[in-house]
């Protein structure tokens, strides 16, 4: 059986063929998989393409026909052969296509719309879409996503079937390519349907087309050579190529525009007609906001006449971006075949759809009439796609029909569109990000819902017996046990084979020699200053502490010293205490605390009384981990996290109620 035509005439330079080179920005890739690209033959599959790719393009002409694209219209071409460099699969033969949309993400969205409404029509088939930040509609969907899916494991995962959003799951197929997700979706369908949350964000972004995509074309009326009016005339598209020459220009294509030399012959005595031209609203927004200078061979109206002034310096940009693309597509080498019938059969000969038949014999003639027939429905379809990539030849025929600028003279031209929304547009930025805003703190909540429900599962409901039977105690106990069995004395533990050598420390030579640096500090004056009482805290402090033999003098000739930097010493913590409120924080023992309480007034004994108080150091242990335990309001924390590992396990009763 012969093979079916190569349907892609561009395939050479097409970009599905550029699989090792950067992928152009802002551009949408898509691919259609229909279910017999997997359970037939290559060459049936192939060959059913053909019906398939004119019975899409049938479906979907409609909803494209009067829209304006940005750069390039939607448009399908058939991968039947074999490809490696495909970037959309080397062997499976599909539709595929890509559109760039620059500025206007609508041209993205809509395309979405295309491909869904596809897959409602003809359900036995998949599509996949992507773009250079890749499954976008999944970022559209970030908040209502399964945890399992990520950047790193969606690819392959997401397609569209039957009008629905599907994702592989990853139980079913943890690493797959292509053809076992094509096979998953066909097979098992239900089972990949993405939740109903995800649906609704992706299809609530598409539900306003095609309506949307009416409303983003803007009407304009301008005044323009008749050059470009006849051009305009006959190929309304080619605006998008006019816009695109002039918001993309640099200093090389700026000297075309300065002698426009093809759609301004008569120069300053060229006369402008008034036309309406349709274009999208981003196009209106490039050529308005930029602010270019009339090159002086152009006749603008006079300022006075503000309104014809306006139309004529709209109407100046187009035809400079005109000029522009142009000239540069004619003189660099830009311009493509087109889609010609001799492009199309070079492309049949170069893919081997003759098969080496000879030119002339019974069956070269029957595929030669297959491909002509084919050739002359596509093209009622890709007519628009074909011109785009070959805008200066079809420029050339169009002006070497007889025209002049009577054709558009007395012609009702009706006004501009409203262009508030350009101005306007504070307040649907403002509604997109509130409902942003609102998806976030959606989602937070119901993350943090989640937590706190999996940390009330791991550490265990209590019951209110246990919570009465509490023992706060057991926490200080348990601490001690835990800091007698981690640590030690030697601190942390080091590796055994480093050469440690054991340190001898000298007590009292150590107190020698830091009395000695006080001394030359001058805090020998501090000591003996008045205001250093006989019987201060760091006294009383040193004459109870259990530690007092430590101090002891060695000899007496250094009795009166040592006591001397002790006070001093003692003396200047305590002024750094005192400002802060450390001191205050601390809960003092239980005889003490009750004999305070009793005293409703104190004087400034009492107060200096409060100081030596003795501080119960389990009960500020245990508030300490209550106080911490109750801060992280039932989610995970270092309170938790270390009574976990002495074995202990508490349970915010507030929580839950």
């Amino acid at each position: 059986m012969a093979k079916p035509p190569e349907l892609n005439p561009f395939s050479s330079s097409s970009i599905f063929s550029q699989k090792t080179s950067r992928l152009p920005d802002d551009t949408v890739f898509y691919a259609i998989f229909p279910d017999t690209s997997l359970n037939s033959s290559a060459a049936v599959a192939a060959a059913s393409l053909q019906s398939l790719h004119l019975q899409i393009l049938e479906t979907l002409s409609p909803f494209t026909a009067d829209y304006i694209w940005q750069h390039e219209p939607f448009n399908l071409s058939v991968s039947s052969a074999p490809k490696p460099s495909c970037l959309c699969s080397d062997h499976l033969p599909h539709l595929h296509g890509k559109l760039r949309y620059g500025d206007n993400l609508e041209d993205e969205w809509f395309v979405v719309f295309l491909l869904f409404e596809a897959s409602r029509r003809f359900p036995d088939l998949s599509v996949r879409v992507w773009d250079t930040d890749g499954e976008f509609l999944l970022i559209e969907a970030a908040f209502h996503l399964p945890r399992w899916l990520n950047p790193d494991n969606s690819l392959h995962r997401v397609l569209i079937r039957r009008g629905d959003l599907h994702i592989v799951p990853k139980d079913r197929l943890p690493s797959p390519n292509l053809e076992d997700s094509l096979k998953f979706v066909a097979n098992c369908g239900e089972e990949s349907r993405a939740a109903e949350s995800v649906q609704a964000v992706v299809k609530n972004r598409i539900s306003e087309y095609p309506e949307r995509a009416r409303m983003n074309v803007h009407m304009v009326r301008v005044r323009v050579p008749a050059s470009v009016a006849q051009v305009l005339k006959h190929e309304p598209c080619l605006i998008s190529l006019a816009v695109e020459g002039f918001y993309d220009r640099d200093i090389d294509t700026m000297k075309y525009a300065a002698k426009m030399e093809w759609f301004l012959v008569k120069g300053k005595d060229e006369e402008l007609v008034r036309v309406s031209v349709r274009m999208s609203r981003a196009m209106y927004a490039q050529l308005v906001q930029q602010t270019f200078q009339a090159p002086r061979c152009y006749p603008m109206p006079s300022r006075s006449d503000a309104a014809a002034y306006i139309e004529a310096e709209l109407g100046m940009k187009i035809a400079c971006g005109f000029e522009m693309m142009y000239q540069q597509r004619k003189r660099e080498g830009l311009e493509g075949k087109g889609g010609t019938w001799e492009a199309f059969r070079e492309s049949l000969e170069r893919n081997g759809y003759f098969e080496g038949l000879l030119p002339g014999s019974q069956e070269y003639r029957r595929l030669m009439q297959n491909a002509k027939e084919y050739y002359r429905s596509r093209s009622l379809f890709s007519r628009a796609s074909e011109m785009m990539s070959a805008p200066v030849r079809r420029i050339d025929e169009i002006l070497a029909l007889p025209y002049s600028e009577d054709d558009f003279k007395g012609q009702e031209v009706p006004p501009s569109d409203d262009d508030s929304w350009l101005y306007n547009g504070e307040d649907d930025l403002n509604s997109a990000l509130s409902e942003r805003q609102r998806e976030l703190e959606l989602y937070e909540a119901k993350h943090k819902n989640k937590q706190k429900s999996k940390m009330q599962q791991d550490t265990g409901e209590l019951s209110n017996t246990n919570v009465d039977e509490f023992d706060p105690s057991e926490i200080a106990k348990t601490m001690k046990a835990f800091v007698r069995k981690v640590s030690s004395y030697k601190g942390a533990e080091v590796p055994e084979n480093r050469n440690l050598k054991e340190v001898d420390l000298d007590m009292n030579r150590f107190i020698r020699d830091i009395e000695s640096i006080m001394k030359h500090q001058g805090f020998e004056d501090i000591a003996s200053g008045d205001n250093i009482e006989e019987g201060s805290s760091s006294d009383l402090d040193f004459v109870d502490s259990e530690d007092d033999n430590d101090f002891e003098e060695p000899s007496k000739g250094n009795d009166e010293g040592e006591d001397t930097f002790m006070r001093s010493y003692s003396d200047i913590l305590n002024e750094e205490l005192n400002t802060t409120t450390l001191g205050k924080s601390f809960v003092r023992a239980k005889e003490q605390t009750t004999q305070q309480d009793e005293e409703t007034s104190s004087n400034t004994t009492a107060a200096m009384d409060e100081d030596f108080t003795p501080v119960d150091a389990d009960v500020n242990l245990v508030k300490s981990f209550l106080d911490s335990f109750s801060s992280q309001e039932g989610l995970p924390g270092p309170a938790s996290n270390l009574l976990g590992l002495m074995g202990l396990q508490l349970r915010d009763a507030n929580k839950g109620k």
